[in-house]
């Protein structure tokens, strides 16, 4: 039963990093969700692919950065609301024809922007000592 479970929570995360991937394309879709889901299946199953998952440069920092409360990075915001808004304008102008299907993807989109907007942004810095700081920083208002 064991190996059963093993394997099952392995494929599982495979799906979520899949679907996590899908997410960073699809603006409606969530990354996030899917890939801490990812991470927590792998921990339980294989710490090789927990591992890869933690330490890989594209999903690493952004789970890590997640986990730990310290925000998105600030261009991670813009270019990701800039793709919601662009794909959500482009849904309701050429494929939607019906003014109530409009009106809640409109909605949607507004809720996924005051969302991001609502987290906080991270930041990189090098001090005068050459090593990589990490700072959060409150979002101003």
């Amino acid at each position: 039963m064991k190996k059963f479970k093993r394997t099952l929570f392995i494929i599982l995360g495979s799906l979520c990093v899949g679907l996590g991937i899908v997410g960073i394309l699809v603006p409606l879709l969530p990354t996030t969700p899917f890939l801490v889901l990812a991470a927590w299946l792998y921990a339980q199953s294989s710490d090789r692919f927990y591992q890869w998952l933690i330490n890989n440069r594209w999903f690493g920092s952004y789970i890590r950065n997640y986990r730990e409360g310290l925000g998105i990075p600030l261009g991670h915001k813009i270019v990701t609301i800039s793709l919601l808004w662009l794909t959500i304008g482009a849904s309701c102008w050429f494929v939607v024809d019906q003014w109530w299907l409009r009106v809640i993807l409109l909605c949607i989109a507004a809720g996924v922007t005051y969302h991001l907007v609502s987290i906080k942004n991270y930041r990189e810095e090098k001090s005068n000592d050459g090593p990589l700081v990490t700072e959060c920083c409150a979002e101003e208002k």
